[in-house]
């Protein structure tokens, strides 16, 4: 989008197509919208009174002016009681705009900003919320139908009314801007179907990024794979006929690697359940089974976007998990990268699997803290639903940062009992050092205590992502599909670092 920002004054002397403002439920109209009542010999209130307008949060009306101003129409948007704005509220609002202003196929809008402030959101916060809101809200997976001959019309032209200083404004909406478009790109990867976005095609998306963000790259393909004894990964690839990819990008914002915060994607690309096969109904949508590598390559968007001042390293494990005569089985005993032995009681517990050896390489490359994102286990949806990511971790000062970051984000996380009880299960096999699934009974635990013990002390926070990061229904900042969670989160940790630490 390409924004332009001129003064106040000028917005009711200036023709403009569509002119966007707030509209408030208070007993009278004040600030910019007594402007427009005035302007509009009081005819605003009373539409107000009679319910033309709609005052309630989110609520969006479209006003002709017939004349009586420069602007042809009038946008309202409802934002409810003043007292009750939050940020969230606000990006949120500007996301349902977006869907309205796609229906109407418009092309260019102005907006007087400082209709939108409160005490509690002033004006940098309602610009981030502005371009934040806009791309999430307007975000659609173009799919692969054929496509009819008609002209697809953008909003792309934003003028911005504002007596606050351009300069911040302009560095609020470039925030915004690159959260939204991480969270889509997320949102895209996962949207994918899996003969399209395969481990060797997110390798080559993950390339294109850091050619064009300046990250270090590396890309480990399975030769080398096997030459460093990743087993864990290798075995769960071992029944597909593409070939994994451990990728790695660096973000050095920092003369000195210290401090370095490591995200650990799982990138399943499809998965199968392997000889634990899954049911007909389960299978379905397993294309989606790479959400935390997605989240991670969004994060990083973000990151390349507005290049923060601290070390931040992306670690993902991509491969199927496919069934065939070379699979791994049930009962199978496999060597990790880090050297521990590992029984296999159920194939379709792969993701910590890969998770187990990117984790442990994302330390051998110097990861000071750790955080690792996957749709890991239906067990996470039966305990706390669809709209909620489980989160386990070995430290809780660590945890209280990631938590931080989700409430800005606006992505809820609710933190699962991590115990010695659970750690023990993990450790009981007569065989192995690990096994990697001791029972239905507190599954989302199991999963996350088994990747706790590639973590040897490191700080490291798990997030399973499985119930959040699609959804069936659209909602104010998305369509039904591919939500992007986590990646704001992820941007936002690595902000709250280079806070830390200055």
């Amino acid at each position: 989008m390409k924004w332009t920002i001129h003064n106040t004054e000028e917005v009711l002397n200036t023709q403009h197509d569509y002119l966007l403002t707030a509209v408030w439920n208070r007993p009278t109209v004040e600030g910019f919208t007594k402007e427009l009542d005035q302007a509009l010999e009081g005819k605003l209130t009373d539409l107000i009174k009679e319910g033309d307008i709609e005052t309630k949060k989110k609520a969006v009306s479209f006003l002709p002016t017939l004349g009586s101003l420069e602007s042809k129409r009038v946008v309202f948007l409802g934002l409810g009681k003043e007292n009750k704005l939050t940020f969230d509220l606000l990006r949120e609002a500007f996301g349902s705009l977006a869907k309205e202003l796609k229906k109407k196929k418009v092309n260019t809008l102005a907006i007087a900003l400082d209709s939108f402030t409160t005490d509690e959101v002033d004006a940098t916060d309602a610009a981030q919320a502005l371009s934040e809101g806009l791309i999430l809200g307007g975000y659609e997976f173009e799919g692969y139908k054929k496509k009819p001959n008609v002209a697809d019309v953008r909003l792309e032209n934003i003028t911005i009314y504002s007596n606050h200083d351009a300069q911040e404004l302009q560095a609020a909406l470039e925030v915004g801007e690159a959260m939204a478009i991480g969270t889509n790109e997320a949102r895209t990867l996962v949207n994918m179907p899996s003969n399209l976005l395969t481990a060797v095609k997110m390798a080559e998306y993950a390339q294109e990024l850091a050619d064009r963000h300046g990250f270090e790259a590396e890309i480990l393909g399975k030769e080398e794979i096997e030459s460093l004894g990743m087993g864990a990964l290798l075995a769960v690839n071992q029944g597909s006929e593409i070939p994994p990819r451990m990728i790695v990008l660096k973000h050095k914002g920092k003369e000195e690697w210290k401090d370095v915060l490591a995200l650990v994607g799982k990138g399943i690309t499809f998965d199968t359940g392997g000889y634990s096969i899954k049911p007909k109904d389960g299978i379905v949508g397993m294309k989606a089974d790479m959400g935390g590598a997605a989240a991670v390559l969004g994060a990083m968007e973000i990151i390349g976007r507005l290049q923060p001042e601290q070390n931040v390293m992306a670690v993902i494990a991509a491969t199927d998990n496919m069934v065939s005569h070379t699979a791994f089985k049930p009962d199978d005993v496999i060597t990790s990268l880090s050297g521990k032995t590992i029984e296999i009681l159920n194939t379709d517990a792969e993701g910590r699997l890969v998770l187990a050896d990117a984790v442990t390489y994302a330390k051998q490359h110097g990861a000071d803290y750790l955080v690792d994102v996957a749709t890991l286990t239906g067990g996470v949806i039966v305990a706390l639903g669809l709209d909620k990511t489980g989160a386990l971790t070995n430290n809780e000062p660590f945890f209280e940062k990631v938590l931080e970051a989700s409430a800005e984000a606006g992505e809820f996380i609710w933190q699962l009992p991590y115990t010695e009880g659970d750690r023990k299960r993990v450790r009981n096999s007569p065989v192995a050092d690990l096994n990697n699934s001791p029972g239905r009974d507190g599954h989302a635990l199991f999963a996350g205590a088994f990747i706790g013990e590639f973590t040897e002390g490191t700080p490291w926070v798990h997030l399973d992502i499985a119930g959040t990061a699609t959804t069936k229904a659209p909602h104010s900042l998305g369509p039904a599909g591919a939500t992007g969670v986590m990646a704001r989160t992820l941007a936002l940790l690595t902000e709250q670092f280079l806070l830390d630490n200055e």
